[in-house]
């Protein structure tokens, strides 16, 4: 059953706290208190200020604080201020000069009342009735109120506090229990070698049955500088040993086979012999290979346009083999179709960009240890394996920017590494983002068994609210031995008996 607390009311306690005269002012201030509620998750005060009879020097300015106060923890509530005579004109000279602007800049902090000090005769009460938003601590307060004095050009000083009530004793409310993530990362294997590749595409130009490059000839400068760039950034890497040069050159699917593995491999040997001068590798390290007509390419434009039947051609590519066989081929069946207007549209709009060349450079890079890893990480991270990666992750501190970052940075350089990703799943439940950690799980979801991968979903699940879901994954990462895992269950063990409680102060 919810509870509500009154701890002051008018009929059974008024504390009258008459505050002494002091020389900056004469006559007494009144402040009585009415009372203290609780409900839900706020506290109510609501006070009385009498200063009838009291004329503060005319250049002061007292403010009055309400305040709750316990061992270690104290509340200011909104001050009251009684100003003198100047202290009050100014006061109004500078109200009415704002601008739209500075009232509202001026109302977020502005005191509870402003109360003209003088004319003492006047009767001057003001109802005080604010709320604020409970919190634990405030459970074993005691209202306390302060006395501030400032003047023209003084500084404020503290002149005296009075004691309202001895405790506030309101009732304690549950705060909802923030889980604690137990995360466990996974060290990527150390590679003896680092093998890469690195991939160029070129569409070049060649006249008709032609296998001589003309470097000028239509798109082929282009063409050409996309795989000298790539060459030339290898060649300048010093970190970098190239093992072999691979040039395949790929026909489009019209004419015969064997015409199209004559000119594609003449016009990969002919791209091999523009390079050969130019980069200063030996011969024996370019290696020339036919990749076959290129039917891949051929359906990936047709997906890509509207041209006529295109339904049609996109039904045969996929079901009639490519080869001849004893009685059709794909391409006779392409040739036949509709009377080959789709085929001739094929040949005339997607064949020419069908006729590439890949250069795939195969080279080594050297390892490094981690002084030269975090150095090598500013300019060329792609030269870094995942374990060095690893390790100079792990120079930072657990959950710190620079160590979420490296493991983002991995999974950007390995998007489709297992390690990559689980540790980049962790990385983004360590900043709490579980979309992202999401995505990156959702890639490896069909992994052998990882006690890491399974703590890491389970995580994942207990953030979500799936306690059954969370418990299955982790007690699985618990089977194989991680105690991050069990660490986690306790978690949940916790969250489960707090939402308990809460519902049961609730009702």
């Amino acid at each position: 059953m919810k509870r509500q607390y009154i701890l002051f009311t008018i009929a059974l306690l008024i504390g009258m706290c008459t505050y002494a005269q002091q020389k900056e002012y004469s006559g007494k201030m009144h402040v009585t208190p009415l009372s203290l509620q609780q409900k839900g998750d706020s506290v109510y005060i609501k006070l009385i200020f009498d200063i009838s009879g009291v004329n503060v020097d005319s250049r002061r300015s007292i403010s009055l604080i309400p305040t709750l106060v316990a061992p270690g923890n104290s509340r200011n509530l909104t001050e009251v201020m009684i100003k003198g005579r100047e202290n009050y004109n100014v006061y109004q000279r500078e109200q009415a000069l704002m601008s739209k602007n500075q009232k509202a800049a001026y109302a977020s902090e502005a005191p509870y009342a402003v109360l003209p000090g003088f004319k003492s005769k006047n009767s001057k009460t003001i109802n005080y009735n604010v709320a604020i938003k409970y919190e634990s601590w405030m459970a074993d307060a005691k209202l306390d109120m302060y006395e501030d004095l400032c003047g023209c050009g003084n500084p404020a000083r503290r002149m005296g506090v009075t004691m309202l009530a001895n405790q506030v004793a309101l009732e304690k409310i549950i705060e909802p229990y923030i889980m604690k993530p137990y995360l466990a990362y996974v060290q990527p294997t150390a590679e003896e070698v680092k093998r890469r590749e690195i991939t160029g595409e070129a569409f070049l130009d060649f006249v008709v049955n032609k296998i001589n490059i003309q470097p000028e000839y239509m798109n082929n400068p282009r063409e050409l500088k996309k795989i000298t760039d790539l060459m030339s950034e290898v060649r300048d890497d010093k970190d970098v040993t190239v093992r072999a040069i691979n040039v395949i050159g790929y026909a489009s699917p019209e004419g015969t086979l064997a015409n199209n593995q004559r000119l594609s491999e003449g016009r990969a040997k002919a791209l091999v012999d523009y390079l050969i001068p130019r980069f200063d590798y030996p011969k024996d390290l370019y290696k020339v290979t036919f990749g076959g007509e290129n039917w891949d390419g051929l359906k990936k434009c047709v997906e890509a346009s509207q041209m006529p039947y295109r339904k049609e051609v996109l039904e045969i590519i996929e079901t009639v083999p490519a080869q001849i066989t004893q009685t059709t081929s794909r391409k006779k069946v392409l040739m036949n179709l509709k009377g080959g207007e789709p085929y001739r549209y094929m040949v005339k709009e997607f064949c020419p960009s069908l006729r590439m060349a890949i250069c795939k450079i195969d080279f080594e890079v050297k390892n490094f240890d981690i002084s030269q890893a975090k150095e090598v990480i500013k300019s060329r991270p792609q030269n870094l394996s995942l374990n060095e990666m690893y390790l100079v992750a792990n120079t930072y501190e657990k959950g710190s920017q620079e160590f979420i970052d490296l493991f983002e940075m991995a999974v950007r350089l390995y998007p489709n590494d297992i390690t990559a990703n689980l540790n980049a799943a962790t990385a983004a439940l360590t900043r709490g983002d579980i979309v992202y950690a999401k995505r990156y799980l959702e890639k490896i979801k069909n992994v052998p068994d990882i006690p890491e991968y399974y703590n890491t979903a389970g995580v994942v699940e207990m953030f979500d609210g799936n306690y059954i879901k969370a418990t299955s994954h982790l007690n699985k990462a618990i089977e194989m031995g991680l105690p991050e895992a069990k660490q986690n269950l306790a978690e949940i063990a916790k969250k489960q008996e707090n939402e308990s409680l809460i519902i049961e102060q609730k009702n």
